[in-house]
């Protein structure tokens, strides 16, 4: 944890100074006080007979006290709430843009559920832990030195009591900490569990209710409710104990002192006054030090979202930049895979991709086929390095793409992915993320050529029309030709369509291939399809099965050699014409 505030307080340092600062202005003007409360007692009471003169200045200057307590406490809230929320902030910003740096091998690390978990409810007990810290762990040991020099300066012999106490409350501290941490790591994954339940739930609720499945997914939820309810129970068994401990051992100690203090009393040994200051600061005493105890159980809690935290601040994105030219840019779009072999992870004992030799001159359509599970799509996902070869190299433009920063390389490759992904706003503003600056014209162009004009300008607001997260009032088919004009907004050097017009129909399919290849002269164009007619017209086909190049040819070729082209291109025919 203090590494994080050592780290992320940079812009806040006045904030994080300042709270502490009043703090100890706040404590030292509240220990004033009982000493003042003796002199009314001893001076003005006792020692004057009853001077009221004596007696209102004092109260006046107990008065003065407090409200200066209070302007300086209010400060140190202002000051230490600034500090707390510009931490959060920087600390979750820092998430947030590692994630951005994340390759596809890292975001499959941690599921949706759980990075949302980390950047809300674990960044809440971190910023309560932090106003802890600020204010409380600077306020209570300095109240604690500061009580404890009092009660020593007015009876040292009973100031033995509170000496005694303090062993036996740190072993109890200790313990509970060592046994509540663990216990609340297992909660927030708990957590994480019913949080990743609920997401699944809401995201496939259509699902849900046309397999009239919402008992299942009711009782599924009870069941994860029931975790955490179990976890925080299990977690907090250990807490609860905490307070009653610390106050068993507050109110022997203020028994044995009103005991031992009363009897000084009486003998005379001790003033009327200085007892009841020297009560006042036994309990600031003891106050402090269960304020002690609470900020540190805090941070007990506050540690398992620190440990999330920096999981998520210290992963090594597994796709770097390097070493890498800044100023090479992708000149043109060929494409080369030398003898590349790849798998998930370097514990893989099977390679997902093998023996990969492939060479696509720029300006090429490539068409690629194979049965589901073939590897298709993680070929071409080499190429813009969403993921690492591990073994040979791929090379664009002549050079290999570990040479190019992975912004240059990427700004050269336009990708349709399998999933489709359209994000809140207006259509255009959608189709923007693929060129910033590009004018409404253009946009409509894209469109046009993409098969998405008809159905946008169908629409009452056209290309200002706002998209539900996620796209979810447009149709499959819709989104993927919106998902493929966004691609074509970039100009990119390499297009790359990823089974991209499947949930469209043949004709649509066939009107969006020919605009695209009107439109994609000069780009080097690679489309992934399980249907033979979206691929037909490429200068080669590549036929995968098992993470293997089976084939290469164009289409005539392909009918004359390949079996399973020909049978797959007889069937998907003869179910057009029916």
């Amino acid at each position: 944890m203090f590494k994080l505030l050592k780290k992320y307080t940079q812009d806040g340092w006045w904030a994080t100074l300042l709270g502490p600062f009043f703090t100890v202005l706040e404590v030292y003007v509240a220990a004033r006080i009982p000493l003042v409360m003796s002199d009314i007692i001893d001076q003005g009471i006792y020692g004057l007979n009853g001077d009221m003169d004596y007696i209102w200045n004092k109260g006046l200057q107990m008065v003065e006290l407090a409200l200066l307590g209070v302007v300086f406490g209010a400060s140190s809230g202002l000051f230490s709430s600034i500090a707390s929320t510009r931490f959060i902030r920087n600390i979750r910003y820092a998430m947030f843009s590692k994630i951005q740096e994340y390759s596809f091998e890292n975001i499959e690390k941690y599921p949706v559920p759980t990075v949302v978990m980390r950047l809300t409810t674990d960044m809440r007990m971190l910023r309560m832990a932090y106003v802890s810290i600020v204010r409380m762990l600077i306020r209570a040991p300095f109240n604690l030195v500061l009580s404890a020099y009092f009660v020593f300066t007015l009876n040292p012999r009973l100031a033995m009591i509170f000496a005694l106490a303090i062993p036996i409350l740190l072993i109890g501290l200790v313990v509970i900490h060592q046994k509540a941490h663990p216990r609340f790591r297992q909660m927030m994954y708990k957590f994480d569990a019913l949080d990743a339940n609920l997401e699944e739930n809401i995201d496939g609720i259509r699902v849900v209710k046309t397999f009239v499945r919402e008992d299942y997914e009711n009782g599924k939820f009870i069941d994860s409710s029931d975790g955490v309810m179990k976890a925080q129970r299990h977690a907090e068994n250990i807490v609860i104990l905490n307070r009653p401990f610390f106050e068993l051992v507050m109110y022997a100690c203020m028994i044995a002192i009103a005991w031992f203090g009363g009897r000084d009393v009486i003998a005379g040994e001790m003033t009327t006054g200085n007892f009841m200051a020297y009560l006042s600061y036994i309990r600031a005493i003891l106050f402090s030090l269960l304020m002690i105890s609470n900020v540190y159980l805090q941070i007990v809690m506050a540690q398992t979202s620190v440990d999330r935290a920096n999981e998520i601040l210290d992963e090594e994105p597994k796709v770097r930049d390097n070493d890498a030219d800044e100023d090479l840019q992708v000149e043109e779009g060929s494409i080369e895979f030398r003898n590349v072999s790849f798998k998930y992870s370097d514990d893989a004992q099977n390679n997902v991709l093998s023996d990969i030799d492939l060479k696509i001159e720029a300006g090429e359509v490539i068409g690629i086929l194979g049965p589901t599970g073939s590897s298709k799509t993680t070929l071409v996902q080499l190429i813009p390095r969403l993921y690492d070869v591990s073994q040979g190299e791929v090379l664009v433009s002549g050079h290999n793409v570990k040479e190019y920063k992975l912004h240059n390389l990427r700004e050269a490759v336009a990708m349709v992915l399998q999933k489709n992904t359209l994000f809140s706003g207006t259509i255009e503003e959608n189709m923007k993320w693929g060129n910033p600056d590009a004018s409404h014209e253009e946009v409509v162009e894209a469109c046009k050529y993409a098969q998405a004009d008809d159905f946008i300008e169908a629409m009452p607001k056209k290309y200002e029309t706002e998209l539900g997260q996620g796209g979810v009032n447009v149709s499959g088919g819709q989104k993927q030709r919106l998902c493929i004009a966004r691609a074509l907004m970039k100009h990119p050097k390499i297009i790359i369509l990823d089974d991209s017009t499947s949930a469209v129909d043949t004709d649509t399919d066939h009107r969006i291939q020919l605009a695209l290849k009107e439109k994609l002269g000069g780009m080097t164009t690679i489309i992934i399809a399980q249907r033979v007619a979206s691929v037909k017209e490429a200068n080669r086909i590549i036929i995968m099965n098992d993470g293997r190049i089976e084939d290469i040819g164009n289409h005539d070729e392909l009918m004359k050699r390949n079996e399973v082209y020909r049978d797959l291109y007889n069937t998907q025919m003869e179910g057009a014409l029916e």
